[in-house]
């Protein structure tokens, strides 16, 4: 526990730093590497077209982006879904509220094969990994519960945990792992349900067997949001970078770059 501790706040440090050198007028944005990052890369001709100067920040951690934007170390994050960030919201002790500037793609879970590969014929005793943060998680055994996998109490939506399983006919283990480690331990499961950026960055898109569709309801309320302090939501710089994030380039960008894996919303 000290040493996870002793690397977030080298994490942190490393990020106030970096933002020490920030120009005047400029927003930073932290950014998970894939895909957001990289879709920043792309819009950045865009946002010097309007004036704006973006710098990204490139972050793997899914808690420090949420705190430098409350420090206001940097002035918005691009690597999260709107349930994440309200659960983060009521978990910590923030001195801002951090909100949706705009949804601005999707990224559908997919179940992705391991030691397994036959979904529809599935072994007793099958061991399915899943992400072990609460929304993703969640979404994950619904997803299963789709498939016939296993039965959910659907009561419980989006809060769904392992321990709302009603009904488990062929004895499914489902083990709950931190979401970057899905695809590396695809060889020890049976199969495992990954988060679309994961699976991009590790680079297991042939494995997978079924995904959320674009249609669902995971595709409305999970959609990857800009994130801003509350404050900053009305700020002209802001609202320009989302127009210019949904814009048809960027929209084309990632249909043509992601193939199904991230996919634009409206």
């Amino acid at each position: 526990m000290k040493k996870i501790l002793l690397i977030l706040s080298f994490a942190a440090l490393a990020v106030t730093a970096g933002c020490k050198k920030q120009s005047a007028n400029e927003i930073i944005i932290g950014a998970s590497p894939t895909p957001h990052a990289e879709i920043l890369y792309f819009a950045q001709p865009y946002f010097e077209k309007a004036g704006i100067k973006v710098k990204v920040l490139e972050m793997s951690d899914y808690i420090i982006p949420n705190t430098a934007l409350d420090s206001n170390d940097i002035q918005a994050n691009y690597m999260q879904h709107e349930p994440y960030l309200i659960d983060f919201n009521k978990k910590n002790k923030l001195k801002n509220h951090l909100v949706s500037a705009g949804k601005i793609h999707f990224e559908p879970l997919g179940i992705y094969a391991g030691k397994s590969s036959n979904i529809e014929d599935i072994k007793n005793g099958a061991i399915i990994g899943i992400p072990n943060d609460p929304t993703n998680g969640a979404r994950a055994l619904l997803l299963l519960d789709d498939l016939g996998i296993l039965k959910i109490n659907k009561n419980k939506g989006f809060e769904a945990t392992e321990l709302d399983i009603i009904d488990n006919p062929k004895n499914i283990i489902i083990k709950a792992m931190e979401a970057a480690q899905l695809p590396v331990s695809l060889p020890d499961l049976d199969f495992a349900v990954i988060n679309g950026n994961y699976a991009l960055g590790a680079g297991v898109l042939d494995k997978v067997i079924v995904g959320e569709s674009n249609s669902s309801h995971s595709a409305s309320t999970f959609g990857n949001i800009v994130a801003v302090r509350e404050q900053d939501l009305n700020n002209p710089q802001i609202q320009k970078i989302i127009e210019i994030l949904k814009s048809e380039p960027v929209k084309q960008y990632i249909q043509d770059t992601y193939n199904g894996v991230v996919i634009p919303l409206n």
